[in-house]
């Protein structure tokens, strides 16, 4: 959002659906690519594939749990969001519910009224210490 170019933002799918203002979903929303949200979702929003982003402009509004891999939000969400990639929340977000993401960028203005906690990262597998032999045990033990 801040230093980014707009060619940035829509690296994924070149696919990008449109919800516009004034428009009304009632149920479950899923989708794949882009979907830019203007109008109002009442029920989950759920993207397919890692590569999914969506945008919630200043106009658009979601009641019900976000499930996306990549989010600019500017609107408003009553629910539980969880960005698995990246979150950008812009000046005029404001989330009502917890929030759990894995990189986000916040803007001066944007609210979380709710519980923000960091996905971990995967446990990182380490090597198992080498076992000391029977000759480093003897040499240990001999003063010096």
């Amino acid at each position: 959002m801040l230093n980014r170019r707009r060619s940035d933002r829509n690296r994924g799918s070149s696919e990008t659906s449109l919800v516009a203002r004034g428009t009304v979903i009632r149920g479950d929303l899923s989708f794949s690519g882009a979907l830019h949200l203007d109008g109002r979702i009442e029920g989950t929003v759920l993207a397919e594939g890692d590569d999914a982003m969506f945008t919630l402009s200043e106009h658009g509004e979601v009641q019900g749990e976000v499930r996306v891999p990549q989010a600019v939000i500017n609107g408003h969400i009553t629910g539980d969001v969880h960005v698995s990639v990246r979150l950008e929340l812009a000046p005029l977000a404001r989330i009502d519910g917890d929030l759990r993401y894995h990189t986000l960028e916040m803007a001066a203005g944007a609210q979380v009224n709710g519980r923000i906690s960091r996905l971990a990262e995967p446990a990182q597998r380490a090597l198992a210490a080498p076992e000391a032999s029977a000759s480093d045990a003897d040499e240990e033990a001999l003063p010096a």
